[in-house]
């Protein structure tokens, strides 16, 4: 995933889908700024439309994380060990993931 420019923000509201059903705004914008996902070579809504809800979420999540604070790492902790490191969040689920 990519930083989002403006224009990823306001291109979406002048498309007919977003003024039919708001809720599609995520879907177009996300099919904007997801650079790969998995084997897929084009990312469109369509594909958008195909991922399951907690796929989706994750990647909703992960814009907000780039965009927000310009970052994807997380803090977290060994439930084994308890040491604690950052991880990147587009590197979790690896080349399985949902297409």
């Amino acid at each position: 995933m990519r930083l989002a420019t403006a224009f990823d923000e306001i291109a979406p509201l002048k498309d007919p889908r977003v003024h039919n059903n708001p809720g599609y705004l995520l879907l177009i914008l996300l099919s904007r700024v997801v650079t790969r996902l998995g084997t897929l070579e084009h990312i469109n809504p369509k594909v958008m439309e195909g991922l399951f809800a907690a796929d989706l979420a994750y990647l909703q999540d992960l814009y907000r994380r780039i965009n927000e604070s310009g970052q994807n790492m997380v803090r977290t902790q060994c439930p084994h060990c308890q040491q604690q490191f950052e991880v990147e969040l587009s590197s979790v689920g690896g080349p399985g993931a949902t297409p």
